[in-house]
């Protein structure tokens, strides 16, 4: 049985930084039994599959990197009323993903939770290589607190 929150982590950890919602959401699993109504889950590069992970749920929690003009690591909560997408997708792949576009598409088809909240974190480096930069790094239990406050 679906919890009625989820809080996904978004990204690709072969990426540096672009791998820290895999990252928080790894770390916020440790934490699951503080939250019993909320579901954790690495969805990494999920694309349109993203959709049934929203289906019946209450709210949802979208973890990822975000390009903000903000120094590296920088946090920041946002609705999706109030973040405009610029994303540039390859169409390469099925598992590329616009998680605004995702957002839309869970409206139309009335899958959308009622409450969706987005935190971005400003990115230092998205070159190719496992784990993140120490500007990210520095941060982790800030934004782990940060984001255990919103539950």
């Amino acid at each position: 049985m679906k919890k009625p929150t989820i809080v996904l982590g978004l990204g690709n950890p072969l990426m540096s930084d672009e791998g820290i919602g895999i990252f928080l959401i790894n770390r916020l699993t440790e934490l699951s039994e503080q939250f019993p109504e909320v579901d954790f889950f690495d969805a990494g590069t999920g694309g349109i599959t993203l959709l049934h992970l929203f289906e019946g749920r209450d709210r949802a929690i979208i973890i990822d990197c975000a390009y903000m003009d903000e120094e590296p690591g920088r946090i920041r909560r946002f609705t999706p009323d109030q973040v405009k997408s610029v994303k540039q997708l390859a169409h390469q792949s099925l598992h590329e993903q616009d998680i605004m576009k995702i957002i839309e598409m869970a409206k139309l088809m009335e899958q959308c939770p009622k409450e969706v909240i987005l935190f971005g974190i400003q990115p230092k480096s998205l070159e190719l290589g496992e784990g993140i930069s120490s500007e990210l790094e520095q941060n982790i239990d800030d934004y782990i607190k940060v984001i255990c406050n919103e539950l």
